[in-house]
């Protein structure tokens, strides 16, 4: 996993580039629009119509690689990177993933919260990632986790999950090129608390506390 940071202090909004209707500028107002859809005091709430509010601003948004350009790092030691975009009103991360290469991370749960993502394509950030969901391991000894479900998604698709829903992994299948994503987690329960991973061949869990940012608001975390 990538190094503990330290405190880079207060976050500095990057403004758009140029123009109202830029890639920096439209991916601003995503930005924006998920802040006010939370709230600033509420966040998200078991209510289907906000987490149906949500996927449609993620829907909506159409993403071009000049908006990511400055949250693109990655450390090709690691399986994936997580860059923080955005930490809102505390109640969710957005967060950018760049995925290695015939790499996948392992089965897990973020405790307890709702996600959306959708991967993007496009030179470096060109890519493919595949989704595969697991039911809850029921036996109190070691077996096989069930597979329920696989996905590849693409160029600006998206999809959503919570626990309720059972496990996943997301894996990158291409051979040569890095696959990108941006996740919406609400609350933000794995980085605060951890989450716990799943063995495949045996349903064991472990959890695991370290969740550290690559990069914060577009500027590269200090070791």
């Amino acid at each position: 996993m990538p190094s503990a940071i330290k405190d880079l202090g207060s976050p500095t909004p990057i403004p758009p580039k140029s123009g109202f209707h830029s890639p920096q500028a439209l991916f601003q107002r995503l930005i924006q629009d998920i802040q006010a859809e939370l709230g600033p005091n509420d966040g998200i709430v078991s209510s289907n119509s906000v987490r149906l509010r949500l996927e449609s601003l993620v829907k909506d948004y159409r993403s071009e690689e000049e908006a990511w350009q400055d949250f693109a790092f990655e450390d090709t030691s690691q399986t994936f990177t997580r860059n923080l975009v955005d930490k809102g009103n505390g109640k969710y991360n957005l967060v950018r993933i760049s995925w290695l290469r015939s790499l996948e991370q392992s089965i897990d749960v973020s405790t307890n919260s709702w996600y959306w993502f959708g991967a993007r394509d496009g030179r470096i950030l060109k890519g493919t990632l595949t989704e595969t969901r697991y039911a809850w391991p029921k036996s109190t000894e070691p077996t096989p986790m069930q597979t329920t479900k696989c996905t590849n998604f693409g160029h600006d698709e998206v999809t959503y999950m919570a626990d309720t829903l059972g496990l996943h992994k997301i894996s990158n299948p291409d051979s040569k090129e890095f696959a990108v994503s941006l996740h919406l987690y609400t609350p933000p329960n794995a980085a605060i608390d951890g989450c716990q991973i799943f063995n495949a061949n045996t349903g064991e869990a472990t959890h695991v506390t370290v969740y550290n940012y690559y990069s914060e608001y577009g500027r590269r975390c200090i070791a």
